[in-house]
């Protein structure tokens, strides 16, 4: 590839990707404007979890679906599919139509993951491999951090229509752009059988069909089982549906959508479970930070998706840092990695107690107004001059711990893609890092879908319990749990958790009402951290069953033997 044509396909890759991750983020600071907009306050979840799920599921059979047709093949028609699903969510007008529209998006941003790995692969050789790689991470952590920040800075100056309609023309272009600059050397492999290029009936036959179908639902199952409250009928399905799938790849499928040498191969497949644990747990820190500082720091919008450039920039100079200063030898990284997942576990188990706020006199006033809508007059004055609730850690701590977690983050995911190598044959060093890509992807998905059962689950018993004491059992309306609870503070409460950003807005609760919320909230997001840093210990458990052991006894592989 000439220097011109490189730049263009690297100038769109990086378009495509940037505006693919900010998606994935920038919902955080407009899911209440968005749910109240489209009458939907206690849906605010799933539409963000709609694209992570579609997108993540659908990551291998698009994969397979680029290594059968062509890389250039998907190019085109993912662009176009995200274009096309981000200008109808921008026309939306119900929540069903926002969430087909996000669907439709999520399609489309699982080529664009598969594009960043196949491209990379395809057009890099040995020694600047590593230098796009750091590139592609560069966008998708741009995209993560500016994307919260611009959505939250621009929804309340131009609304939530245009963060979707604008980006729509720009994917477009930049997907026409990578299509016609990449080599056309990217076409179909010649058959291994003939020798000439198979037909396309030819491959489109060899696909596992079947066991993609049941991969992806059961991945969508079980994501869907675990969210907001727990279903048991869709988790209990997804188990079924993960044993037919295993029957279909060893016993049913002529070419796997996995290759059966990496199905089974313990450490390959504890290495991805220890990586889709260690995501999870990373997003669940990505996707409630903003939220901890609308509802219980009072920031901005722009100021509370800011942050997370800061852990994101941590988390570029963890991972370049240790690839210069560590990572020059060949082997295992066993220990190491051990010990990256444990300081990370601690950082998280550190966030999860810098959530908990006390009672301090403070004027609401003193605090940015987070929306100049209308509000309830009667809860004003009494607002405005009274105590409520204000973190008492410093912030200084908890940005320093949040920012360590994004280095530590970074020098971990290096660990585990050297060690994976090591502990994979070189014969399947490709499928293995795809593999590990979409363990990766999953805890996008995972992080959103498991956090958010907690947080809402943990935040509406706490809103339930707080106001039903405030209204004093007076009305007669019962809540799903059979409990007493005025009509105005269901409605209150519905609101509060569709949207973190009331609980500052001016005028909009009452002291009390406040106080409540602020716990509340507290509460529910240190009660999603504790359970990633529990899960971070299932995490390291589960990497230090993986071994250090590399495939063929005695044998040491360096990256540039696996490269060639």
């Amino acid at each position: 590839v000439g220097f011109a044509r490189g730049l263009v396909v690297g100038a769109s890759l990086f378009v495509l990707i940037f505006i693919h991750s900010t998606n994935m983020s920038g919902l955080t600071m407009i899911q209440g404007p968005l749910s109240s907009s489209l009458h939907a306050p206690t849906s605010a979840q799933s539409l963000t979890t709609s694209y992570l799920i579609t997108m993540s599921s659908l990551l291998p059979l698009i994969g397979r679906l680029a290594s059968v047709l062509s890389p250039r093949s998907i190019v085109l028609p993912s662009a176009l599919l995200f274009a096309l699903g981000s200008l109808a969510a921008s026309q939306a007008s119900s929540y069903a139509a926002f969430l087909a529209a996000r669907i439709v998006m999520g399609v489309g941003g699982a080529g664009i993951v598969v594009m960043a790995v196949v491209f990379v692969i395809e057009l890099t050789g040995p020694r600047t491999r590593g230098v796009v790689i750091g590139f592609v991470n560069a966008a998708f952590t741009m995209g993560v951090s500016v994307g919260a920040a611009v959505f939250g800075v621009l929804e309340p100056v131009v609304g939530w229509r245009p963060l979707f309609w604008f980006p729509s023309p720009i994917v477009l272009l930049a997907g026409i752009g990578l299509h016609l600059s990449l080599p056309t050397s990217m076409s179909l492999p010649p058959s291994e059988q003939t020798g000439k290029p198979a037909s396309l009936r030819q491959r489109l036959a060899s696909i596992d069909y079947l066991g993609a179908f049941l991969l992806t639902l059961t991945i969508v199952l079980f994501l869907h089982s675990l969210s907001a409250e727990i279903h048991p009928l869709p988790l209990l399905t997804s188990l079924l549906t993960l044993l037919l799938f295993t029957i279909t790849e060893f016993r049913l499928a002529p070419d796997p959508i996995i290759p059966l040498s990496v199905l089974s191969s313990r450490p390959v497949l504890l290495s991805c479970l220890a990586q889709l644990g260690l995501m999870t747990a990373r997003w669940a820190i990505l996707f409630y930070t903003p939220i901890l500082m609308l509802s219980l720091r009072a920031a901005s919008p722009g100021k509370a998706g800011s942050l997370l450039i800061a852990t994101n920039v941590g988390f570029s100079i963890g991972g370049l840092a240790i690839g210069w200063l560590h990572i020059r030898r060949q082997g295992s990284y066993y220990f190491a990695q051990l010990l990256s997942l444990l300081a990370f576990t601690l950082t998280v188990l550190a966030l999860s107690l810098l959530t908990h706020p006390i009672s301090i006199p403070i004027s609401p006033s003193s605090f940015p107004s987070l929306s100049s809508s209308s509000s309830s007059s009667s809860s004003s004055s009494s607002s405005s001059t009274s105590s409520s609730s204000s973190p008492s850690t410093p912030f200084t701590a908890f940005v320093a711990t949040i920012c360590l977690n994004g280095i530590i983050t970074g020098i971990s995911l290096n660990y585990a893609l050297v060690h994976i190598l090591h502990l994979s044959h070189p014969s399947t060093s490709y499928v293995t890092t795809s593999l590990l890509a979409t363990f990766r992807g999953f805890g996008g998905s995972f992080g959103t879908s498991l956090g958010g059962g907690i947080f809402f689950r943990v935040l509406r018993a706490r809103l339930l319990r707080g106001f039903l004491s405030l209204d004093g059992h007076h009305h007669h309306h019962h809540d799903n749990n059979g409990e007493l609870l005025s009509p105005e503070r269901e409605q209150l409460m519905n609101e509060l958790l569709g949207s973190p950003q009331l609980v500052w807005k001016e005028g909009f609760l009452g002291t009390r009402e406040r106080q409540i919320a602020v716990e509340g909230y507290a509460d529910a997001i240190g009660s999603v951290w504790r359970a990633a840093a529990c899960l971070g210990v299932v995490v390291i458990l589960v990497q230090a069953a993986a071994g250090w052991t590399a495939p063929g006894e005695g044998e040491e592989r360096t990256l540039q033997e696996v490269e060639e």
